[in-house]
């Protein structure tokens, strides 16, 4: 159903109940926050839409015509009608930013959110949070599948079907257990080297496995893994354990380096940084506390590399 031309909008509706309830145009005008002369426009207007007289003026004050008493009283109606919608939406929009769905991959989820976290709740401290982790490509399917408010990924690019922006940086490294042959060279391993070794992985869909791939891709692409895995804690663990060379962020082996546990090997032709990146669908704007989340990022992350020309600011 379409609704006639010549119904009124809320706003002359409003006026027109102000009009009848103050018995002047003059007080209804300065209620409302308007001029009496913009009044006085806004109900010719409305009559002509109408197509009926719905005031009569007189140096005493204005009184609705029996046509105009009518309206009015239809118009009550409708503006209740328009007042229970909105605080239906009200209670809509405070249901919404009640709670905050986060999907991130394990890095994230592991050593950035966190601190994010902590500080969205000084921001909103009755907003109920719930995080799931997955790898990039399971993160970046839920929230294109409506899973999540906001999702946090790792890799070269925005997934495809969702908007996004770079809020830090982040960096691989080649890590091994002192014992290993590869912690006493100092000069690190070559690309080529790096290439042909079986490695301790993550499994396929992870970032940390697509920015690995990549970088080899020119070197003969990655050798088949020694052991895939599908935790950071896993293969730290088998990191220290002597299993075999690891690539995993550097925020996640910070203390086994520190410690002695870990020994970075450098590998100087290959650049393994890669940006962390928050994402949302398309077409959509984060609101509400995923709008503030995705803010406080940038206020305790390690610095983000520079945005792509095709990504969306926060």
């Amino acid at each position: 159903m379409t609704v006639s031309h010549r119904v009124p909008d809320l706003g002359a509706l409003e006026l027109l109940l102000a009009v009848v309830r103050l018995g002047s145009l003059g007080r209804a005008a300065a209620e409302l926050g308007v001029t009496q002369p913009a009044a006085s426009a806004r109900v010719r207007s409305m009559e002509r839409q109408v197509g009926v007289a719905l005031l009569e003026r007189s140096p005493r004050g204005s009184r609705p015509t029996e046509a105009g008493a009518l309206v009015a009283e239809w118009a009550r109606q409708v503006i209740a009608a328009a007042e229970a919608l909105d605080a239906g939406l009200s209670a809509l929009r405070g249901r919404r930013d009640a709670r905050l769905r986060v999907t991130a991959s394990l890095t994230v989820a592991e050593y950035l959110m966190p601190g994010w976290l902590v500080a969205l709740k000084g921001v909103h401290p009755d907003v109920a949070v719930t995080l799931r982790t997955a790898n990039s490509t399971v993160v970046a399917d839920q929230v294109r599948g409506g899973e999540a408010d906001l999702g946090f990924v790792e890799g070269a690019r925005t997934p495809s079907g969702l908007s996004g922006t770079v809020v830090a940086g982040d960096h691989l490294v080649v890590v091994v257990s002192p014992r290993h042959p590869w912690a006493r060279r100092r000069s690190g391993v070559t690309a080529g080297e790096l290439a042909e070794t079986p490695l301790v992985l993550r499994e396929e869909g992870s970032g940390t496995r697509e920015v690995l791939d990549r970088a080899l891709a020119g070197h003969g692409g990655t050798a088949p893994p020694l052991l895939q895995l599908a935790s950071t804690t896993a293969l730290k663990a088998a990191a220290v354990s002597g299993a075999g060379p690891v690539v995993v962020s550097d925020l996640a082996v910070a203390d086994e380096l520190a410690g002695g546990r870990l020994v970075r090997v450098p590998v100087p032709e290959l650049d393994l940084s890669r940006p962390l990146r928050a994402v949302w669908p398309s077409g959509q704007r984060p609101a509400g506390p995923a709008r503030d989340l995705l803010a406080l990022t940038g206020l305790t992350a390690p610095p983000a590399s520079p945005r792509r020309p095709d990504e969306t600011p926060p």
